[in-house]
């Protein structure tokens, strides 16, 4: 797939055959303006869905995935972020890479591509040719996210294009919606171009095979195929078909593109080239590593037929795949067109989607966090920098590490993160009171609230858990004395009798006899000190123990 999909751009201006799918996303990486393509498709630029990276223009242009990427020199993973899509819906993403040494050092760079929580694969790129990946699965949210990822020292990931596209969801339904299919090839045999949108609605992109380790093509006398088959290919690629040149009995497929052993999944599309006489009959069957794989089928005339290979069979480069001519055949095998997929892993579920949501409060509330986006905590090693996570199938967020972000504001309702152990927000400028449901989240051990501009008292549901480890110093409005207190405008403290505190000591006049003066200097510093309690400075609780004001 990598290696044959970078000419996906290459077709001539076609015309608009059907409706485009329901998700018909197309992005153009490091850009900020839209432009149509020859093929009436719209590409957009990316600022909506990624917040983070540079753009960057490449120095030798690549016709094929345009002149512009976006890469990223910090944070352990980026990610664009699109919710245009449905929970449960089947979807095909393509990402596209292409180096052209932009940055001008002729280091092209590999790197991790991760999808919703998951590894896609490792992206190694090259000075002068693009690659591009292609992913289809069923979502399990109502966004997805597509990821790259630093992997080595002074290799900074980029991205050049991004593509979604909506599938039916009966297409491709020979695997759950647990795994995904990772696209190695899609070869449309005879066709003398490629086959992408609008022939193709779903804008898959066949390639064009015309010659073929000694077989033939053949076109079709029909013009018009049936193609209204689960998978619904485009009526272009049945067009045309292999044949033996030699008229041999079978025909030999090659996937010298896999490199190592993966399970497979080969979609494989039949439609008989010309009207056959009565005493002619061309029947075929599949067969793997010389072992048959279903039943014998003849391809149907003006209509197409699909024949999938999924088994437990694990695939490289020294798998046999043949169609095999059928002892009361006349005719030998053909075929139309082929797609080859690697099936993916378990997919994950991602991280705990109440937790998703408490997160996403706390990023609409501080925009400094917006910047992190697809999964919190998966895949493992490439969580979030300011989020620890737990090691369960299904991830908890256990602690948060916000400390010394310049955060500004009140901190909002996050009590659905039910499974911290850790919140550590010290050295930002968050302000307001602090929230009572701090003190009810069940694991809570560690409570860092230092050194922010939180005000009035510390909620009892804190002040008497006597599991929490708590820091409220550096709070300069943060009331600790027990009583119910308010900051008036002057500044003072007000207890529940309404009685205001002195704001400045008494300043001391140099005629006042000498033990006047050192009565007043120890008044103060009693005045001083009771002051320190009453506006919260180094209040420091550890577990099991009451409220301690140190004075400095």
């Amino acid at each position: 797939m990598a290696n044959l999909l970078p000419l996906l751009l290459l077709l001539v201006p076609l015309i608009a055959l059907s409706e485009s799918a329901s998700v018909f996303l197309s992005i153009n990486c490091g850009a900020s303006d839209s432009f149509n393509d020859s093929h009436s498709i719209e590409w957009v630029g990316d600022e909506r869905y990624i917040s983070t990276g540079e753009s960057r223009v490449v120095q030798n242009i690549d016709y094929v995935l345009g002149r512009t990427l976006r890469v990223f020199s910090t944070g352990k993973k980026n990610c664009y972020s699109i919710n245009e899509v449905d929970k449960g819906s089947k979807i095909l993403v393509l990402a596209g890479f292409y180096y052209g040494n932009y940055d001008k050092r002729s280091s092209p760079p590999s790197f991790d591509l991760h999808f919703d929580g998951n590894y896609w694969d490792t992206v190694t790129t090259s000075m002068n040719s693009s690659v591009v990946y292609e992913a289809i699965y069923v979502t399990k949210g109502d966004t997805m996210s597509v990821c790259v990822a630093q992997t080595s020292p002074d290799q900074l990931p980029f991205i050049s294009i991004l593509a979604v596209r909506s599938l039916d969801l009966d297409m491709y339904n020979n695997v759950t919606p647990d795994y995904a299919l990772f696209n190695i090839f899609r070869l449309a045999f005879g066709a003398t171009k490629f086959v992408r949108y609008p022939y193709d609605k779903y804008d898959r992109v066949w390639i064009p095979v015309s010659e073929f380790n000694g077989y033939n093509t053949v076109p079709s006398v029909v013009s018009s195929i049936d193609t209204n088959i689960t998978n619904k290919p485009p009526s272009p690629v049945l067009q045309a078909a292999l044949v033996s040149a030699n008229q041999s009995d079978l025909i030999l497929l090659s996937i010298a593109n896999v490199q190592k052993k993966v399970p497979i999944y080969i979609n494989a599309y039949f439609s008989e080239v010309v009207r056959l006489d009565s005493n002619d009959k061309r029947s075929m069957q599949i067969s793997i590593n010389n072992n048959t794989y279903g039943e014998p089928f003849i391809p149907p005339y003006k209509r197409a037929l699909e024949r999938t290979i999924l088994t437990n069979l694990t695939s490289d480069s020294n798998t046999l795949i043949a169609l095999v001519q059928t002892p009361d055949s006349t005719l030998p095998p053909i075929i139309n067109a082929l797609e080859f997929f690697s099936v993916s892993g378990v997919l994950t579920n991602g991280t705990n989607g109440n937790d998703v949501k408490a997160l996403s409060s706390l990023q609409q509330q501080f925009e400094k966090l917006e910047e992190w986006r697809g999964d919190p905590c998966l895949p493992t090693k490439f969580n979030w920098e300011w989020v620890a996570c737990s090691s369960d199938p299904i991830p908890r967020i256990t602690e948060l590490h916000l400390n010394g972000l310049q955060l500004n504001g009140s901190l909002p309702d996050f009590r659905a993160l039910d499974a911290l152990q850790t919140i550590d927000i010290h050295n930002n400028s968050i302000n307001g009171e602090i929230p009572d449901f701090l003190g009810t989240l069940p694991k809570l051990k560690l409570l860092n609230l230092a050194d922010n501009n939180f005000s009035g008292p510390i909620p009892s549901s804190i002040s008497k858990n006597n599991q929490i480890k708590l820091d409220v110093s550096g709070n300069l409005n943060l009331c600790v004395s027990g009583k119910k207190c308010e900051t008036s405008n002057a500044g003072t403290i007000e207890s529940s009798s309404g009685k205001k505190k002195s704001k400045l000591p008494v300043i001391l006049g140099t005629t006042i006899p000498s033990f006047l003066v050192i009565c007043a200097i120890v008044g103060f510093l009693v005045v001083a000190y009771q002051r320190r309690k009453a506006t919260g400075f180094d209040v420091i609780r550890k577990p099991g123990g009451p409220l301690v004001a140190i004075s400095g």
